[in-house]
C-alpha cells in the first residue's frame, strides 16, 4: 500500500509519527508537500502531479493534513485524488466543513449535536443584534478560520464586545459571536475520534493567569479524562456529520450539559500521545488498514 502523506512540515512531531506507525505496519509513504502539487482534468480523467513532472498515479491512500492558510487550494488537491477514486482518510468536503467555524456550528446544530449559543453577521450595523442573540456580555468573538486558539477574544462587557466587533469588521474579518460558558473555567476536552471510536481524550486547561483558552498553544496544560457515554457519542457524531475519518472533536462541559466547540480535520498528536501515552499514529494507520 502506497500512501501519501499530504502535508507541508516533514519536521513536525504528528508527521514523523505518522510516517513512523505506517513503516512499522510495512506500508509504503511518503510526505507530498500540498502546494507543489498541481492538477489536470478533463474528459478522460484526472491526473496530480508533483513539481518536476512526476506523475502520482501510484497512490493508494491519501492522509490529508491541510493547514489553515491554504484550505482552498488543499481541499482541492485532496478533492483531486477523490476524483481519481483514491482513498481519502478525510475527505475535501469534511475538510471545508470543519474549517470555517460557522458552518460547522451549522451542521452540528442541524443534527442535534449540543453547541453554544453563536450568532454570525456581515454589517457593524447588526453587532447590538448580535450581541443580544448569545445573551449579551461576556461573550466570545472567534475568527471564523481561526486556529490553535489564535484570533480568539473574550469580551467582558457589551461596550469592549462592540468595539472588538468592530474592529474585526472594520478589517473585513469574518467573525462569529459566541455565549462565554463560565462554568467551564478556562477548560475544554479533545477528543480524538477515528471511525467509529474515540481513542483518546483530554481535558485541557488554561494556566496563565486571566488566560481563557485551554489550547496548549496557548499555555494550556492537559491531563488524561474520562468522558461519559454521552461526550463520546456526541464525539463520534460530529466527526460523521463533518465528513472526517479523523478528527479532534473539543467538548465544554456546561449547566446545560456537554457540547461541541469546534471539529478539527487535522488535529495534533503531540499532546494528545504525550498526555494519554496512547499510540494514535498507530491506531490512524490501523483504521486506514481497516478500510481495505
Amino acid at each position: 500500500m502506497n500512501i501519501a502523506l499530504l502535508a507541508r512540515n516533514p519536521n513536525l512531531y504528528s508527521h514523523k509519527r505518522l510516517i513512523e506507525a505506517a513503516r512499522e505496519k510495512g506500508f509504503q509513504i511518503r510526505i507530498i508537500d500540498t502546494l507543489k502539487c498541481y492538477m489536470g482534468s478533463s474528459p478522460k480523467g484526472a491526473k496530480v502531479w508533483l513539481r518536476g513532472g512526476e506523475e502520482l498515479d501510484n497512490v493508494n491512500v491519501v492522509i490529508p493534513r491541510i493547514g489553515a492558510s491554504i484550505t482552498f487550494y488543499g481541499a482541492a488537491v485532496v478533492r483531486q485524488f477523490e476524483m481519481m477514486e483514491v482513498y481519502t482518510a478525510n475527505s475535501s468536503a469534511g475538510i471545508v466543513n470543519s474549517r470555517d467555524k460557522y458552518r460547522c456550528l451549522q451542521l452540528l446544530a442541524k443534527n442535534g449535536i449540543n453547541i453554544p449559543i453563536t450568532a454570525f453577521g456581515h454589517s457593524h450595523e447588526d453587532t447590538s443584534e448580535l450581541i443580544r442573540i448569545v445573551g449579551g456580555a461576556p461573550l466570545i468573538i472567534k475568527l471564523l478560520e481561526g486556529t490553535q486558539g489564535v484570533g480568539v477574544v473574550l469580551a467582558q462587557d457589551n461596550r469592549m464586545a462592540e468595539n472588538v466587533i468592530n474592529a474585526f469588521k472594520g478589517a473585513k474579518a469574518n467573525i462569529l459571536i459566541q455565549e462565554y460558558i463560565k462554568e467551564a473555567s478556562g477548560s475544554d476536552i479533545r477528543c480524538f475520534v477515528i471511525g467509529d471510536k474515540v481513542v483518546a481524550s483530554m481535558e485541557r486547561k488554561a494556566m496563565k493567569p486571566g488566560e481563557f483558552r485551554a489550547n496548549l498553544h496557548q499555555g494550556g496544560v492537559g491531563e488524561p479524562v474520562v468522558l461519559t457515554d454521552e461526550e463520546i457519542h456526541m464525539a463520534i457524531s460530529a466527526a460523521r456529520v463533518m465528513g472526517l475519518g479523523i478528527a479532534g472533536v473539543d467538548i465544554l462541559r456546561s449547566n446545560n450539559g456537554s457540547m461541541v466547540i469546534e471539529v478539527n480535520s487535522s488535529p495534533g498528536l503531540k499532546g494528545i500521545e504525550t498526555v494519554t501515552g496512547i499510540d494514535v499514529a498507530g491506531s490512524i494507520i490501523k483504521f486506514i488498514k481497516s478500510q481495505f
